[in-house]
């Protein structure tokens, strides 16, 4: 796999590092010492001076030093670790989805929150998640093309926002706030490995600012590079032999971490022009060089293997190349009578290319080429939004702050053909297509857009001292499929310094995605206690096939949101909030089962599909409800002896599926107990995440030590096959991170350990494993990679 230069990613940045340093004063990144309740948000409120504590709606601030309090690079790995309601578990053997992971809010889909970056939309990726994991069928944000090194904080906001924000906001936002000004910065190597003696990683991070036209600007400038090695949890083969197994006792898959080689740059800036305009503008660069691994193939297969190319067999390798770009610019300011105005162009763009190397295409004979190009996707996202906003003097107890404003969406998403051998099947007896991952055929790709069209006003207002509200209401409409309405109620009464309650009621959408109505492609699956896999091919819901077996056009999903929270401020240095929320969500956008059968391969082949088992498609099939509760806390206790900073989180989340839609008629007539959602898809949406999880950290620091202690307890999974007898609940698990760091000057050294106790979560059911080979679920929220040992050395100036 072609290897990423550490030294490029962060060689501007140290450029500009030699600028700045001569000027720098302090350390920059000083644990947090002012209350983050008097943070001010830009998230879930357009008032400038809204704080934390005085926020409508409940919300997180995770600072730059919790990103970085363990040994991950990975920012939605991170943010796992920080927030209760985050769910960010690790799947192997899954395509792509191994490579680009999905993370879910408040046990919703993946694709339903929305990423900002700056307060602006960030784009999706061009990826959509087929296999069975978390967040099947879903194309969310690839959180981790944002370099940890460039982010001063972020918030996230646990309510719906469509109403706000648009589209995707059903679960929640989270908004990336990038560092700004200031002439600080720093230099970071790390480097780790898991206790099992595989995983190891490097990486060096970087960050500095610079400051513009005598103090008129800055321009912040960060970036971070490394590299991961793979790691492999598989065990031998422990089946019956035979023609498409392993040999007994052999170890054949490669299951866990995949390698990666990453670079990634971004930058932040202003100039103010005059004391009434601003220009603006920040953007990211991210390079990944993503390998994982497919299925063994073993070496006596007669489909799947030609003995003169791979006489032991093989495991096929999925390389992903994930090229990510994204630039915002804009200029805001105000006028004479007390507009705010802020109009941007935001652009964003994901290209992955596919290619499976080590592999063969058995339709092609002993002749076939061992390496493909499959083809790639790619979206591309171009907005221009214009925002105004005006405080009017209406006698309340505060000005009343109103905001309105437009904006105008173009999306586009490309699926192109890879090179003839990847897809090809000249010999219709053998599977066509490259093993492991089969490129995309012309016949499958395309080139799609749509255009989508926002007005939205919003109002907020301290009617009293004690009590504020908000209004908001925003219409959309995508030339798709038609317009869409949302609204936001929200309330805070302030009881007394001490307690004060708010609560939200909501409408929200989520527009089908343009990946989830056009894409296609063929995939081996094998399910649950049999050993012989299935080619199932996607198709598009308004294909003419995906119409035979019942499919309808996509629709959006409509959800409703209520919510009601306690912020509780009882003594100095502690604060406590707890909220409750219900979040039905109807036309629930899902992947179909995997339809198969006599039936369903007589069907494909009358229409010309050869050697594929069965299909699926997207469909609004499913009505879900999630109910829950968050608790988090945050205590600071001044010791003799230093600081002790505590905090504990708590969520609770349970999501049912209200109403499965009957099986058309179409369906019904081509086959027996097919179902358009089965067991296993429900059981992914209802279990498949943990219903609770609980973090405690503490953070001691006396003099130039600090040392930190985090215990998480992930909650209890389960897995649905459609045998039955094969349902398996996988138990709660502790995980605890500890880690010690010594600031000397401008150096700072830390030695840490993730999973310090070299936990694993509960093993496979024989049924579940694949004749023993896979020990562990993909449903793990915490993955299956046991300890982690790091260590890392910065300076600061």
């Amino acid at each position: 796999m072609q290897r990423t230069s550490l030294a490029f990613a962060v060689a501007a940045v140290l450029a500009a590092a030699s600028s700045a340093h001569a000027q720098s004063t302090g350390r920059q990144d000083e644990p947090q010492r002012a209350s983050t309740l008097d943070t001010l948000i830009v998230t879930g409120t357009r008032v400038a001076d809204r704080t934390v504590a005085e926020s409508q709606s409940p919300i997180d601030i995770i600072s730059a030093e919790n990103l970085r309090a363990t040994g991950t690079t990975e920012l939605a790995t991170a943010l796992s670790r920080a927030l209760p309601s985050l769910n960010f578990p690790r799947p192997a053997l899954t395509d792509g989805t191994s490579a680009i992971r999905p993370a879910q809010l408040r046990g919703l889909a993946p694709d339903q929150v929305l990423v900002l970056v700056n307060g602006k939309r960030r784009h999706t990726s061009s990826l959509l998640n087929l296999n069975g994991t978390i967040g099947r069928g879903s194309a969310p944000v690839d959180l981790n093309t944002i370099p940890v090194s460039a982010i001063e904080r972020v918030e996230v906001l646990r309510d719906g926002a469509s109403a706000q924000y648009g589209s995707d906001a059903i679960a929640g936002v989270i908004n990336v706030v990038l560092k700004g000004a200031g002439e600080d910065g720093s230099i970071e190597l790390s480097g780790g490995q898991y206790s099992a003696g595989d995983g190891a990683q490097a990486q060096l991070a970087a960050d500095t600012g610079l400051s513009l036209g005598q103090e008129r600007g800055f321009l912040r400038l960060a970036a971070q590079a490394g590299t991961q090695d793979a790691t492999n949890r598989a065990r031998p083969f422990a089946g019956t032999p035979g023609p498409t197994q392993p040999a007994l006792g052999q170890k054949a898959f490669v299951i866990g971490e995949p390698e990666v080689d990453f670079g990634a740059f971004s930058v932040n800036g202003e100039y103010a022009f005059s004391d009434n305009a601003t220009g603006y503008a920040f953007g990211t660069i991210s390079n990944r060089d993503i390998t994982s691994f497919a299925f063994f193939r073993a070496p006596g297969n007669p489909t799947q293997n030609i003995p003169s190319i791979h006489p032991d067999g093989y495991v096929p390798e999925i390389n992903n190349i994930s090229k990510d770009r994204s630039l915002v610019a804009g200029v805001r300011g105000h006028s004479g009578n007390g507009w705010n105005w802020d109009a941007s162009y935001n652009y964003g763009y994901n290209h992955l290319e596919f290619y499976t190397r080590n592999t063969l295409n058995a339709s092609l004979g002993p002749t076939s080429p061992t390496a493909f190009y499959d083809g790639a996707l790619e979206t591309t996202q171009n907005i221009l939004n214009l925002d105004l906003s005006r405080q009017f003097d209406w006698g309340l107890a505060y000005p009343v702050n109103l905001a309105f404003g437009a904006e105008y969406r173009n999306e586009k998403w490309n699926q192109s053909p890879g090179e003839y051998g990847s897809y090809a099947q000249p010999d219709l007896s053998r599977p066509g297509g490259a093993q492991g991952f089969g490129g995309f055929a012309p016949a499958v790709a395309g080139h799609y857009a749509r255009d989508s069209y926002a007005v939205y006003a919003d109002l907020e207002a301290d009617l009293t001292e004690r009590f504020s509200g908000g209004a908001a209401v925003r219409y959309e409409d995508y030339d798709d499929f038609g317009s869409q309405t949302s609204g936001k109620l929200s309330a805070r009464y302030a009881f007394s310094d001490a307690v004060a309650l708010r609560g939200t009621v909501s409408s929200g959408f989520r527009a089908p995605s343009l990946a989830q109505q056009h894409f296609q492609t063929l995939s081996t699956v094998y399910l649950a206690g049999i050993s012989t896999p299935f080619e199932i091919r996607t198709f598009p819901a308004d294909s003419e096939i995906a119409q035979a077996f019942g499919a309808e056009p996509l629709r959006p999903e409509e959800s409703r949101s209520y919510s009601l929270g306690l912020v509780l401020q009882p003594a100095d240095n502690l604060y406590v909030t707890v909220d409750a929320y219900q979040i039905d969500v109807d036309d629930r956008i899902a992947l179909s089962s995997n339809l198969t059968g006599d039936a369903v391969r007589t069907l494909l082949e009358s229409r010309g599909i050869f050697g594929v088992n069965g299909g699926r498609y997207f469909t609004n099939a499913i009505d879900t409800r999630t109910r829950g509760i968050d608790v988090v806390g945050t205590y600071r206790w001044d010791l003799a002896a230093g600081t002790l900073d505590l905090t504990a989180g708590y969520n609770h989340t349970k999501t049912e599926i209200t109403r499965i839609a009957a099986n058309p008629e179409e369906l019904e007539a081509i086959g027996v107990d097919l179902e358009r959602i089965d067991r296993v898809e429900a059981g992914r949406i209802e279990r498949g995440f943990p219903r609770n999880k609980l973090l405690l950290s503490g953070l001691w620091t006396l003099g130039d030590w600090r040392w930190s202690l985090a215990a998480t307890r992930y909650g209890s999974v389960s897995t649905t096959p459609n045998d039955a007898s094969l349902d398996q609940r996988y138990g709660a698990k502790w995980l605890l991170d500890a880690a010690a760091t010594l600031d000397l000057d401008r150096w700072r050294f830390t030695l840490g350990a993730d999973n310090l106790l070299n936990e694993y979560p509960d093993e496979n059911l024989f049924g579940n494993s694949t004749n023993g080979q896979f020990p562990y679920s993909n449903l793990s929220p915490f993955g299956f990679g046991g300890a982690y040992v790091y260590a890392k050395v910065a300076y600061a100036w």
